[in-house]
């Protein structure tokens, strides 16, 4: 998941077309009667090899480095006050299986880290924390929030970042951790698991400031238009909102857990860290019930002026029909074909109907002026 963000693009147009609505729910029919805790990866293979960075540091010294196996990792954990390891790619079950053996991580989180799209949830082991969450991003292109879920695994010295694929939001995390003369070098394993969860919910308001823009188009847009590709783009994004409540909504009881609860290998300055992030998850979910109410009043906001116009167009059709009723009415009076209509006879009778058709338009015109219908 890529941390950057395009210029911004029209809100309206083919892009926000959609043909398929993004799945809620993955498909499982590979786990349905496997016993509990087999490892077997559940949604898409994003990369062809799995990748393994490690990252270990004291206050006097940082190393980066990349390994081919668990066991490499694991040979580092005495060397480092912190160490943290993080693998790109998941369907590789062999990898995360000899983690879990070397790690001491229980067979039950191993399946939660390879069933993706799991509910953010925090669970205590007691030598170990387990804490999934999703990372987000706004893909300007086409108006979606792509998601891909971050397991954590918080052990005494040691730290594991399981994820889809390459490529996150921990840059400026790396880069602090590279200065000597940074928090996150003074403190243990507990802390950097907050410097992540910390980075993971502010890059929430970077989406939203996006989504915010969006929402600003799209009002502009359906006031001067009311145009289909408007609604179908205010479709897409009530969906992605949706999607947006459904990943952020559960961090607010996990953060407040973390912050509540004694854990063991949460110190009480990490709980008080932590006691900020759920401050801003909460602001973050209020945010996106903001907007989804915003977004659901410009959806009505749309049917009420279709409404509207098409009342426009059937109140002029009504205007025509009926100055054409009492016309149609004497035009067909005197296309009978009966010998005794007197009328017929004299010179001036056509133009006496056609000045009696004059006047009853006039009069019906001047009637709805009056009535101010036009």
């Amino acid at each position: 998941m890529k941390n950057t963000m395009p210029e911004p693009h029209p809100a309206h147009g083919s892009h926000h077309r959609r043909t398929r609505g993004k799945k809620v729910l993955r498909s499982r029919h590979q786990s349905i009667g496997q016993p509990s805790g087999s490892l077997i990866h559940i949604g898409e293979r994003k990369v062809e090899k799995t990748e393994i960075t490690v990252i270990g540091y004291d206050e006097k010294q940082t190393v980066r480095l990349s390994v081919s196996s668990a066991e490499e990792c694991f040979a580092l954990k005495k060397r480092f006050k912190v160490l943290w390891i993080n693998v790109d790619g998941l369907h590789d079950t062999d990898v995360i299986e000899q983690f879990g053996e070397l790690f001491g991580i229980d067979p039950l989180t191993l399946e939660d880290i390879l069933h993706t799209g799991q509910r953010p949830k925090v669970e205590d082991f007691e030598r170990y924390l387990y804490l999934t969450l999703q990372m987000l991003d706004f893909n300007q292109e086409n108006g979606e929030i792509g998601q891909e879920q971050l397991s954590v695994v918080i052990g005494q010295g040691w730290l594991i970042t399981f994820q889809e694929i390459p490529g996150d939001m921990f840059d400026p995390v790396r880069q602090r951790i590279n200065s000597a003369n940074s928090k996150v070098r003074k403190h243990e394993a507990d802390f950097l698991a907050y410097t992540l969860v910390d980075a993971v919910v502010d890059h929430y308001f970077s989406i939203l400031e996006e989504i915010e823009n969006r929402i600003d188009t799209l009002d502009a847009d359906l006031m001067a238009t009311f145009s289909q590709e408007s609604f179908n783009a205010l479709n897409a994004l009530k969906r992605e909102l949706i999607m947006f409540r459904k990943a952020v909504w559960p961090l607010r009881e996990i953060i407040g857990s973390v912050a509540r609860d004694d854990f063991s290998v949460v110190g009480d300055l990490v709980e008080h860290y932590f006691r900020d992030v759920y401050d801003h998850v909460i602001l973050v979910i209020d945010t996106v019930e903001v907007f989804r109410e915003i977004v659901t009043s410009m959806h009505e906001t749309w049917l009420a002026g279709v409404n509207n116009r098409m009342n426009e167009i059937m109140k002029f059709l009504t205007m025509i029909a009926t100055i054409f009723m009492p016309l149609s009415f004497i035009a067909g009076v005197y296309g009978m074909n009966f010998k005794n209509m007197p009328e017929l006879n004299f010179w001036w009778g056509y133009y006496a109907v056609l000045g009696l058709m004059a006047v009853i338009v006039l009069g019906f015109l001047k009637y709805y002026r009056t009535r101010r219908w036009y």
